[in-house]
């Protein structure tokens, strides 16, 4: 199906199916998850050598592991011998608990025959092959996936070699954002939201604000600029004004958290927000920055993973430290989901073909140039 792209005088959403196919959704999957550099997660969960974590992408399983170097590496989470899975995802299925995984930090084992792998995924040991001949362990390599860091964060690649260049990927925001020490930054507190809507809905969300006068009342008394004229004119590359006496995200507009060092005299005193598909959402306060790694779990279901970013030197402080700012987010989070949730009921109705966007709502046409052309061309295969 292709994209009709007006509606009267304004342009046109993607059609609703977009948003509720379970097929649409196995070919974003496919050709966005699949070949996107997706965020996710902090590189501070992983600290030290042979920390690792397991993480589902896209419906496969990865192990994301820090090497000897102090690099993160990211593998299949699949043995190359029989395929069973090294580090197991159902830990104690039919009561048994399985061996293998990462073993004391230093190598990776399978728990089926024991091929074991260093942490840079070669094959250093097939018990009773390692003199057959023939037989070589640089051709069974654990199966890569790409796996880079920007900012504090890592983002994996499920086809590296077809991966686009990362560098390039993040450059403008590595440039819009260079004086916020985000690679310092330490996480204070964590909130995993599950979203009963389309992932791109929630995209959509938080690229606008019209919204926000409806929506967000609290929101918009901390930004009256985010009420105002439907929140039009909203200079994200300079950032959006807070009201009279207000610095911060939070209640009260004010906060005892320390400031970021470095910052101009526009990021000391205003709110910045980015979209650093396909999902990721950065909020930059001078104190802190809230980050929105979104997890398509199904069609009509999203897990969000919230995270507080605070400067170090809040490091160790307990929750009620940063509850005027947790709390507050919390509070417009809840707010965005309830809506979104909305949305995805209402776009479900048979009535219902297509949206369209006002005005205020331009960058959302991002959203839907980004969206068409990685799985428009798959619509009728």
């Amino acid at each position: 199906m292709s994209v009709d792209l007006k509606s009267d005088s304004l342009e046109r959403s993607l059609p609703s199916e977009w948003y509720t196919s379970d097929k649409v959704f196995c070919l974003e999957q496919e050709h966005i998850y699949s070949k996107e550099w997706m965020c996710a997660g902090r590189e501070e969960c992983l600290p030290s050598v042979g920390d690792h974590k397991v993480l589902e992408v896209a419906g496969e399983s990865v192990i994301v592991v820090r090497n000897e170097s102090e690099t993160l590496r990211a593998f299949y989470n699949v043995c190359r011998h029989r395929g069973a899975q090294l580090c197991s995802t159902e830990p104690n299925l039919h009561g048994i608990k399985l061996k293998g995984g990462v073993i004391n930090g230093k190598l990776i084992a399978c728990p089926y025959h024991a091929w074991s792998y260093n942490l840079d995924g070669n094959l250093i040991n097939t018990p009773h092959l390692n003199t057959t001949e023939g037989f070589t362990h640089e051709n069974h390599a654990l199966y890569p996936v790409g796996c880079e860091v920007w900012g504090g964060f890592f983002f994996l690649n499920l086809t590296p070699k077809q991966a686009p260049d990362f560098d390039a990927s993040i450059s403008m925001f590595a440039e819009r954002y260079r004086r916020y020490p985000l690679e310092k930054l330490i996480t204070g507190k964590v909130i995993t939201y599950t979203v009963d809507a389309n992932w791109k809905v929630l995209c959509e969300n938080y690229n606008e604000c019209y919204h926000c006068g409806p929506v967000h009342p609290e929101l918009c008394e901390l930004v009256p600029a985010f009420r105002d004229k439907g929140g039009a004119d909203l200079d994200w590359e300079h950032g959006v004004v807070h009201r009279p006496g207000a610095d911060t995200f939070s209640f009260s507009g004010k906060s005892k958290l320390t400031v970021f060092e470095g910052l101009n005299e526009e990021e000391l005193d205003r709110h910045k927000g980015d979209l650093i598909y396909p999902n990721l959402f950065l909020s930059f306060a001078k104190d802190h920055v809230a980050s929105f790694t979104l997890r398509p779990v199904s069609v009509n279901k999203t897990e969000v993973v919230c995270e507080f970013l605070f400067h170090p030197e809040e490091i160790n402080q307990p929750e009620a430290h940063f509850a005027d700012v947790v709390e507050f987010w919390d509070l417009v989070n809840k707010q965005d989901w309830a809506i979104c949730s909305s949305v995805q009921r209402g776009i479900s109705s048979r009535v219902h073909e297509h949206g369209c966007f006002s005005p205020m709502e331009d960058y959302n046409l991002d959203i839907r140039r980004y969206v068409e052309d990685r799985i428009a061309p798959y619509m009728h295969r």
